[in-house]
């Protein structure tokens, strides 16, 4: 697909310097950001929510402590936490404020990952960590979700140098016509990668009006299967679990996958295979009249009275 002169599009392909950017700071940040074998819960609502799933995955993957994700709407107050991560990045999500809040007065730490630190959520938190450079005129959020899970997963002693060089691939590949002509998605992820799952099922849905859905890969077998066919997709981010590739031709689907191979390690790192996604998301908008800018019935930050 030809490029596009949308501001989403103008954020996705930003992303490299980001990543880059969050990397650099992760060593200056590490004072405010959870410290190894703190009991950490993170919240946030849509998009953060599902970068929180994946950071509290990688954190426990990694031996760093037990680690929670919520939507800040359900969080449970009667646990205790040595320390509470919120994302946002408008800073002022009710949601999050609330929690935020509420938990202060409990004394417990509350750090904030944000892009406008000029916001409610500066005074209702401890600390905050601005990722300013990764803030967005888009409703829908590409670089900053993704800018905040690399400034995380770098705090936890990843290396970025494989991911930011995987973008330059996610970028630049076409995107095949039978893609964006597709009737349906199916997001799969395996740890870590399921909160991106869910991510990539809510960018085709916010920014395309796509019909998706997203489940942890090994759960697909158990009936989500049933929605595959031909003309629709099983996209599965990260490692391909063995034998899902025959599933899939078996009902017909296309497989998109970054696996090399049945069950073989990633050839994309998954968040840079996320931007796929978010490009796909933006090429089916388009595809269709609609405006990746302006998403129907979206707002950049939900505010409640």
């Amino acid at each position: 697909m030809p490029p596009t002169d949308s501001a989403t599009t103008a954020e996705i392909v930003s992303q490299p310097e980001c990543w880059q950017r969050a990397a650099a700071m992760a060593p200056a940040a590490a004072g405010q950001l959870p410290g190894e074998g703190e009991r950490v819960a993170v919240v946030g609502c849509g998009t953060s929510w599902f970068m929180a799933q994946s950071y509290a995955a990688l954190r426990e993957q990694r031996g760093h402590g037990e680690t929670d994700a919520f939507a800040a709407s359900e969080f449970p107050f009667g646990r205790r936490y040595d320390r509470v991560l919120a994302i946002t990045r408008s800073g002022t999500t009710t949601e999050v404020l609330r929690a935020a809040e509420r938990l202060r007065a409990a004394g417990v730490p509350v750090t904030a990952i944000t892009a406008d630190p000029h916001t409610p959520v500066a005074a209702a938190v401890d600390q905050v960590v601005v990722l300013d450079f990764a803030d967005e005129r888009s409703v829908v959020q590409t670089r900053f979700a993704t800018t905040a899970l690399a400034l995380l997963r770098a705090h936890l002693g990843e290396d970025l140098t494989r991911a930011v060089a995987d973008l330059g691939p996610a970028l630049a590949q076409d995107l095949p016509a039978d893609l964006v002509a597709a009737e349906q998605f199916t997001f799969l992820g395996t740890g870590w990668t399921c909160g991106l799952a869910q991510e990539a099922a809510l960018k085709m849905r916010e920014a395309a009006g796509a019909w998706t859905e997203s489940y942890p890969a090994m759960e697909y077998r158990h009936g989500p299967i049933s929605i595959t066919g031909p003309g629709r997709v099983a996209w599965v981010l990260g490692a391909l679990p063995e034998g899902l590739a025959a599933d899939v031709a078996g009902v017909g689907g296309r497989l998109e996958a970054g696996s090399a191979a049945d069950g073989g390690g990633a050839a994309l790192d998954p968040l840079a295979d996320l931007v796929r996604v978010q490009r796909l998301a933006v090429a089916i908008a388009e595809s269709r009249g609609y405006d990746p800018d302006r998403p129907r019935n979206l707002t950049r930050s939900v505010v409640l009275a």
